[in-house]
This record gives structure tokens, sequence and C-alpha cells, in this order.
């Protein structure tokens, strides 16, 4: 691990120095470089993902497909969607409105007397071994995550957004961020207090945030995998996630006019089983929402189509 945060860092500091620093003094904002740095570590790690995504799941999508390619526009649209998280975009909105009133808040909180509590110094010994802190606080984010995916499905408010992510019926490694940006805002926030609240360290939240999009993306593709009976319990494999995204099965429980669904997790199937919402079928059913196919219902064919359609549905005007 002490490796890599070597092999990252220097990256890091060589892509800053000779990129970005450059601009950000060409325009003026010297009081953001701290800031830009930051920024230059999480679009090293997008650099990275795509990479990875490109050169590894790509070809395994050729290698396996469940299903042929037949709306490519679909799919460029959600390779927009991945540029815009993974390329830091995303998070730099997040940077000018969301951050500054968390960092206010937990400021105000420490002020006070509050201070944060590190969830790896419950037990002794565990901040000399880094890479248990991390695991303890993948499982713990797994966790509220599954919750917050639970909410997605069961407000109906909540799912008039979430519906967006679930109404790819050509799901590909590209899927994953698709989604509205106000559905990631709450779910980012909400994950952000989350690391301030327990301790989590910015290097680590970075190293969080990218094993799980990394996984997730391989999750979405479209790629005939599973990973034997034992794998499928112990990580959420393609075909687990698939059967979350069926139709009548992904976003359907007791009924068609009932929300909820099964394989509410985002790494981990272990909350599935836990708390009986998992489904281990071994199928690869079409994916989508039932409204589009029945009803005819429109979840736009672009990005900005797709974004205000999410808030009429909000407003229950579409």
């Amino acid at each position: 691990m002490d490796t890599l945060t070597l092999w990252f860092g220097t990256a890091q500091q060589w892509l800053f120095e000779t990129m970005v620093q450059p601009l950000v003094f060409h325009a003026g904002l010297g009081g953001l470089v701290e800031d830009a740095f930051n920024a230059t570590g999480w679009v090293l790690v997008g650099l990275i993902q795509l990479a990875v995504i490109g050169l590894v799941i790509g070809p395994l999508q050729r290698w396996r497909p469940v299903e042929a390619v037949t709306d490519r526009r679909a799919i460029r649209t959600d390779v927009l969607y991945t540029l815009i998280h993974r390329l830091g975009l995303f998070r730099l909105a997040l940077f000018f409105t969301v951050e500054p009133v968390a960092e206010a808040v937990f400021g105000s909180l420490r002020a006070h007397g509050l201070g944060t509590f590190h969830l790896d110094q419950v037990w002794p010994g565990m901040t000399d071994r880094p890479w248990v802190a991390f695991l303890l606080y993948l499982v713990v984010f797994d966790f509220v995550d599954y919750w917050i995916h639970r909410g997605q499905h069961q407000w109906s408010w909540w799912w008039a957004l979430h519906s967006l992510h679930h109404s790819q019926r050509q799901m590909t490694m590209w899927s994953d961020n698709r989604n509205h940006l106000l559905d990631d805002v709450m779910r980012d926030l909400v994950l952000v207090v989350v690391a301030q609240a327990i301790g989590v360290g910015p290097g680590q939240f970075v190293a969080l945030v990218a094993i799980g999009q990394l996984s997730e993306s391989f999750q979405h593709a479209n790629v005939r995998v599973w990973f034997g009976a034992l794998g499928e319990r112990l990580w959420v494999s393609p075909r687990f996630h698939r059967l979350h995204h069926s139709i009548g099965i992904g976003h359907e429980s007791h009924g068609r006019q009932t929300l909820g669904g099964h394989n509410f997790g985002v790494l981990l199937p272990w909350w599935d089983q836990l708390f009986g919402t998992s489904n281990f079928e071994p199928r690869y059913d079409p994916t989508g929402v039932r409204d589009q196919i029945e009803l005819g219902r429109d979840y736009g064919g672009g990005f900005w189509a797709q974004q205000w359609l999410g808030l009429k549905r909000l407003a229950g005007r579409a």
C-alpha cells in the first residue's frame, strides 16, 4: 500500500506541476492551489479508471456479451455521464456548492468541542494497519450505501430521480454514472457526512470512491459473468447486479404497483442476504423500467432531456 501511495503521489505531483498549476496561476486563482492539487488527484484517479474500463472491462464485454449492442446513441450518452463523473467535473461542482456547507457545519461542531469520531481508533493497533482500517471503512460505507439504495427504490419522490438510472435498456460498462445529478448530489452528501463523522482521511476517501466506482462499472458491464456459488455471496457480480436492473425484479416488490426490488448491495451482497432482498437466480433478463414498455414513458434520449424529465417526474408532471 505504501508503494502504491508513493507511485500515485508522484504521478499526482507531476500532473499538477506540469499542467494544472500553470493554469491555476494563469487564471489568477493562486489562492486555490491546495484545492487544485486535491482536484488533480481526482482527475488522476478518473484517468486510471477510464484506462481500466477501456483496456480490461471492454474486452470482456466483447468476449462474453449478454446481448448484442443495438442502441449506440444511448451508450454514447452514458459515456458522457462517465466522463463528467470520473474526470472530476461533478466533484468540481460539489466543491463550489455542497462541500463549503459541509465544511462550515463540521467546523462549527468542532469549534463547540464536538470533535470527529475516528472509527479506526476503536480497536488498539488498527492505526498501524491502514489496510485493515480501509476495509472497515469500506464495509461501513457499503452498509450506508445499501440503505441509500433502498431509499431510492422505496420513496416515490426519490424513485422519480433514480428511475433514470434504471431506464437504460442497453446496459454496458458505461452505465454506472447514468444518474440524475440531483440524485447523485443527495447520495454524495450522505457519504461525505458519514466520512466526516467516522474520521475517514482524504486519501482513504479517494481510494474508497475509486474502488467502488471501478467495481460498479464492471457490475454494469454487458458481460455474461458470475463469481460462482460462494463468490456471488461475497462480492456483487455483473449477473447479481443485472437482476437489480431487470424489468419486474429490480424495482418492484409484491406486485407491479409497489416500489422495492432486489439486490441493492453496491459492493457487498451481504446486506441483501441479511435483510432478505437478495436474488441469486441464474438468469440474464432484459433491463429497463416496466412503464417504458407498457406505457411508453419517455426517459429522454440525451443528457439534458434526461435531466429535465427527471425534474418533471419529481414534480409529478411527466
